[in-house]
């Protein structure tokens, strides 16, 4: 045990190592100030800050030494993130005599064991499987005592919360599990003859079982004895924290313990969660309405929450809150409807068993038949729209579907740069599909799938989400929400391809979320304080507006009455703190690389033959850098520009050029491993690829970065034309075009040269290149920049990169 420390530094109890970095003792002692008074902390700390081990410190007092917090939840976007908050806790715990109960969360795929295995059919998602089981082994486990039984186990099930009054028999759950346990009189071997994964073997067969038929009153459904386990323990876990080093537990630990013991793993997550005092989880856990409910139980005002690598919050926020509807699963709907339709069409006893389930939801069957022909016509709605759309920019596609291009479309439903209803809600109003039928589409989908559950028809329906996703269109606003038609290039070789653009394409119906402020304002609004922090989150004016936290004081303000203060919001940015003498930083002054001066990459002679002065001044700027020691990273504003320069530099300079393709992630992944294996080498991407931010390029990984251009997204994109205009009407005509494409093009060049150094000890050259990183250049990004960092970035033209590069590394030979 430590000395204890001053009441001024009482952090220091739990501080995991001997002394502090230099700025980490300020950063503790802001996020525990910013949390005292209920607010949240924007921070900015490169690499060496120690950013995560002050957070957990930081929370660590807070919730220990004050009667504000219960518990911390930390999430982030990136696993290698993710596992260095387990390591950093797993440190803090080793060093104090109470340790902080940590679990690190994961989805239900990654836990379920017949999922993992791959046991159930190949048309059925691990996670609508797992529905099923559950509520099937609920109905099987719920007690006949209660009276209506199965109506408080559907509630239950739903809820994902215990009731007040216990429903279930957990000596039935004991009984299903013990069913499928092998029979003693088999003589199997445990591990060799049940269901194994994670290396870990369960007590159960390897084959779903189904319901002994003294308890299925003859109907024998499946179900799933880990489940009915959760339930024999009164869901309860058989695992705790102890399971874990340190008392952090991970899915390393909980998986394999909670199969040994028969117990759904997903379960056991779920309740030692609740009893955790830090859980670290990924974005989706917190600012996901779909995984939100997981953490329902400890989101509130006792919460203390840390936001890592926040500078990737907008985007990744949006596209949660973004819904997509594929014209597949849309007539997967239709067909939910239909099936229900045909079986009450058959005989009147049909008809009359199909009204009598549906009447539980009070649907009525004439409701399914309307939900039923709107999701027809809206098949053939979206059909009509998009060659309609193809007619008009391709002319001759029908006769040859593989002329249309290859990459994905937008089909805006309306003028992104107004605020207008869509083509599509406006259609439905002629055809008389109002906002009572948009409204209701939910409650029957959930009727219908309940309907499909109980009449025992062989189906996985998709209405009740569907349903949902049509109430939100129709409801929510348009100036928030851009409606369009997205067409994702996917080929399908399996396709007729004489008019069939689903040959080329998959069509979908996008509900785009614009302005992720709004909802991360309501989110953090919930929890009583915390820290958001990244490495690159300047200007941290932009930040907090555009994160929503300038919304939540203003609202505490709004809200404000005499007995409650404003919520605090605060940043602080920290320098780079390692040796300023083993870096070199350049702000190449060439002219700015936009696609008119630097003119089509297609139309010009690799070697420089006909290239324009642009090309010219480019070349000789990434030649210079390519030429570094080392491995050199060359970040081109996309991906056709990369072929262009690493075409050229294989002519260029004595070692190997490697060029980064848009590609899977494991083509990814080899062209990485084949960068770090070897001598130096040359690697060519886009700034915008994965390969330039969340990667470790730890040692000697890479000497030096380059980033050319300012990396904008396409600004012709009807989304992003609607995201600025959304931003407009709530951050100001002038701030629009900063805030929503500048700003977070900028984010992406300083992560990608935040790669160079990432030690005390390493040496590097980072470099912008391009005129817009100049303090005097037209639509000058340099403002955008920390203080801290423009002082080091030294300007020149292209002519003196090449003397200035040699002389560095002659010094740090």
């Amino acid at each position: 045990m430590r000395e204890s420390a001053p009441e001024s530094e009482a952090w220091r109890t739990y501080f995991g190592f001997e002394e502090p970095y230099g700025n980490q003792a300020d950063a503790i002692e802001r996020v525990i100030e910013t949390g005292k008074s209920r607010g949240f902390l924007a921070m900015e700390g490169p690499c060496g800050t120690g950013k995560t081990m002050a957070a957990l410190t930081a929370g660590a007092h807070l919730v220990r030494d004050t009667d504000l917090y219960d518990r911390i939840v930390v999430v982030t976007p990136v696993k290698q993130q993710l596992q260095q908050f387990v390591d950093d806790l797993r440190t803090l715990n080793a060093g104090i005599e109470e340790p902080f109960d940590g679990i690190s969360l994961v989805g239900k795929r990654d836990l379920c064991p017949y999922g993992r295995e791959g046991k159930f059919p190949d048309d059925a998602s691990t996670h609508d499987r797992c529905e099923d089981l559950r509520e099937a082994t609920a109905r099987l486990v719920e007690d006949d005592g209660r009276g209506d039984g199965a109506a408080v186990a559907d509630t239950a099930i739903e809820n994902e919360v215990d009731e007040d009054e216990q429903w279930w028999d957990p000596q039935l759950g004991s009984k299903l599990a013990a069913a499928a346990r092998p029979d003693a009189a088999s003589q199997t071997t445990l591990g060799e003859d049940t269901l194994a994964t994670a290396g870990a073997a369960s007590p159960y067969r390897p084959s779903q079982p189904t319901a002994p038929e003294s308890m299925a009153e003859g109907d024998e459904p499946l179900y799933c004895p880990f489940e009915a386990d959760w339930y024999a323990r009164n869901k309860g876990s058989p695992v705790d924290f102890s399971a874990g080093p340190n008392n952090v537990v991970t899915i390393d630990d909980y998986l394999p313990a909670a199969v040994e013991r028969g117990t759904c793993p997903h379960r056991v997550m779920s309740v030692m969660l609740e009893e955790a005092d830090v859980v670290v989880g990924n974005y989706n856990h917190l600012f996901d309405p779909n995984s939100r409910p997981l953490l329902s139980a400890i989101l509130d005002d006792q919460t203390f929450v840390v936001v890592d690598e926040a500078h990737r919050l907008e985007e990744r926020v949006r596209d949660l809150l973004s819904d997509r509807l594929g014209k597949q699963t849309i007539t997967q709907a239709r067909n939910d409807c239909d099936l229900l339709v045909q079986r009450a069409q058959q005989t009147a006893d049909h008809k009359e068993q199909v009204r009598e389930v549906l009447s539980a939801r009070e649907v009525p069957l004439e409701a399914v038949d309307r939900a039923r022909k709107f999701y027809a016509d809206l098949e053939r709605w979206v059909d009509d729209r998009v060659e309609s759309f193809l007619d008009s920019e391709h002319e001759g596609w029908r006769a040859d579907p593989s002329m249309l291009p290859e990459h994905d479309r937008e089909i805006p439903l309306r003028d992104p740069d107004s605020v207008e209803r869509d083509e599509l809600t406006e259609w439905a109003e002629q055809k008389g599909y109002d906002g009572g039928l948009w409204r209701s589409l939910g409650q029957i989908g959930a009727a219908v799938e309940d309907a499909i559950d109980q009449l025992g028809l062989t189906r996985q329906p998709v209405c009740a989400a569907v349903g949902a996703i049509c109430g939100h269109w129709w409801e929510r606003d348009h100036s928030t929400f851009l409606r369009e038609i997205e067409l994702e290039h996917s080929p399908d070789q399996r396709r007729a391809t004489d008019a069939d653009y689903e040959a080329v394409y998959t069509p979908g119906l996008l509900f785009y979320n614009c302005m992720p402020a709004l909802a991360l304002r309501d989110v953090f609004d919930e929890l009583g304080g915390g820290c958001v922090m990244s490495a690159t989150l300047e200007p941290l004016d932009v930040f907090t507006k555009v994160a929503g936290l300038d919304g939540l004081a203003e609202q505490a303000v709004d809200d404000e009455d005499d007995d409650s203060p404003t919520r605090p919001v605060r940043s602080v940015t920290y320098d780079l703190p390692f040796p300023p003498e083993n870096r070199a930083s350049y702000l190449v002054d060439a002219r700015p690389f936009t696609a008119r001066n630097r003119g089509n990459p297609g139309d010009m002679k690799p070697l420089g033959e006909n290239w324009n002065p642009t090309r010219d001044e480019y070349a000789q700027a990434l030649r210079a850098l390519a030429r570094s020691p080392g491995n050199v990273m060359i970040a081109m504003p996309n991906y056709r520009e990369a072929r262009w320069a690493g075409a050229y530099l294989q002519d260029a300079v004595e070692k190997p050029v490697l060029v980064d393709e848009s590609s899977s992630n494991e083509e990814t992944d080899r062209t990485k491993q084949s960068f770090f294996a070897g001598e130096g080498k040359v690697l060519v991407t886009s700034t915008r690829g994965t390969l330039t931010e969340g990667v470790d390029y730890d040692g000697a990984k890479l000497s030096t970065c380059a980033v050319v251009g300012v990396p904008l997204v396409n600004i012709g994109s009807p989304r992003i034309r609607a995201v600025q205009r959304a931003y407009g009407d709530t951050f100001g005509e002038d701030n629009a075009f900063e805030y929503a494409l500048t700003v977070p093009a900028v984010r992406r060049a300083r992560q990608a040269i935040g790669r160079v150094i990432r030690g005390a000890d390493e040496v590097g050259v980072r470099a912008f290149v391009g005129r817009r990183y100049t303090p005097d250049g037209r639509h000058s990004v340099y403002d955008f920049l920390p203080e801290g960092e423009r002082e080091e970035f030294t300007r020149m033209t292209p002519d003196f990169l090449a003397p200035q590069l040699e002389s560095f590394w002659r010094n740090h030979g």
